[in-house]
């Protein structure tokens, strides 16, 4: 069998109290998103296929940040974003601040394959998502108690004290963005990314995970890619597409271009940056800077790996 690859993250920040009593289940969650991507890979399925698979899985969970454990704007609103593109043709697929539908990466998908356009936003998101016969559900479905208390909390606190917002917010990081890259049998990579953004954002805010060549990147001459962290900074350093410049103009292998980008080229960066990576022969690799990266990758038949903490 050709080298089939799969990896996944649950995004990267600061450790918690949430993700230490925790940490079974997030590793579960991992696992989960780990397998229903390989078992479509070993059947001859695609990398495509399999990234939004492994995306579906973490977005059904309400742990991770993504679909239904989405965290809520400043009106208590859920609003999602999520990209997909497939390294065989550089054919890609975007939707930002979408409500009601369960999975935003397999609407990603639809607009790249059923739409003429990469990029739908908002009600007219939506609306294809209609169009296309996709499952939606109620607001109440995407809203987890966890989620909303949390909101409560920090609208509680910025109604007392306005000027204080941004510092808690930047201290607010429990959950993460959700990603997966692959390799299938043919050689072909593909990766995705899907988020509830930030908490207590301001409506309309649209996150770094709906971003081609920022959250999501794939070309199958160099490297498919996901990133996580803090999106204003991955915007600022174009961080998908980063990494592929690094590989292909400075020739840097995958694990090396990671790190260089991650703790060299963005060393400056007051935030949390992370990535996962693989490149045409199957390396897999990561990068992060942050406290902790929910990680995980799966290689042909071997077992799963999962992390959360640095090495």
């Amino acid at each position: 069998m050709k080298k089939i690859v799969i990896a996944v993250h649950g995004g990267a920040g600061p450790d918690s109290a949430l993700i230490r009593e925790n940490i079974e289940a997030y590793q579960s969650g991992l696992e989960d998103a780990l397998s229903a991507g390989h078992s479509i890979l070993k059947k001859g399925g695609s990398s495509v296929d399999a990234v939004e698979a492994a995306i579906n899985m973490l977005e059904n969970n309400p742990l991770f940040n993504a679909g239904r454990g989405s965290v809520l704007n400043e009106h208590a609103q859920v609003e999602m974003d999520a990209s997909i593109m497939n390294g065989l043709d550089l054919n890609c697929g975007a939707v930002s601040v979408v409500q009601q539908v369960k999975n935003p990466v397999t609407l990603a998908r639809a607009i790249m394959e059923k739409s003429s356009h990469i990029y739908l936003g908002n009600s007219g998101a939506l609306a294809f998502a209609r169009q296309q016969g996709l499952e939606l559900r109620p607001d109440a479905y995407f809203i987890t108690e966890y989620n909303y208390n949390q909101y409560e909390e920090e609208a509680q606190h910025q109604t007392a004290n306005p000027g204080d917002a941004g510092e808690r917010q930047a201290r607010r990081k429990d959950h993460g963005t959700v990603g997966a890259v692959a390799l299938d049998e043919y050689g072909n990579l593909a990766a995705a990314t899907s988020t509830g953004g930030l908490e207590n954002k301001t409506s309309g805010r649209i996150a770094d995970s709906s971003m081609i060549g920022v959250g999501t990147y794939a070309d199958n001459k160099v490297c498919a890619v996901s990133c996580t962290g803090d999106g204003e900074y991955l915007m600022q350093h174009v961080a998908g597409f980063h990494l592929h410049a690094i590989m292909e103009y400075k020739g840097m292998p995958i694990v090396d271009a990671c790190n260089y980008l991650i703790h060299d080229r963005c060393k400056a960066v007051e935030g949390d940056m992370g990535l996962i990576a693989i490149d045409p022969s199957g390396t897999v690799a990561f990068a992060f800077n942050s406290e902790r990266m929910h990680r995980g990758w799966r290689i042909n038949d071997e077992p799963s790996e999962v992390s959360i903490y640095p090495e």
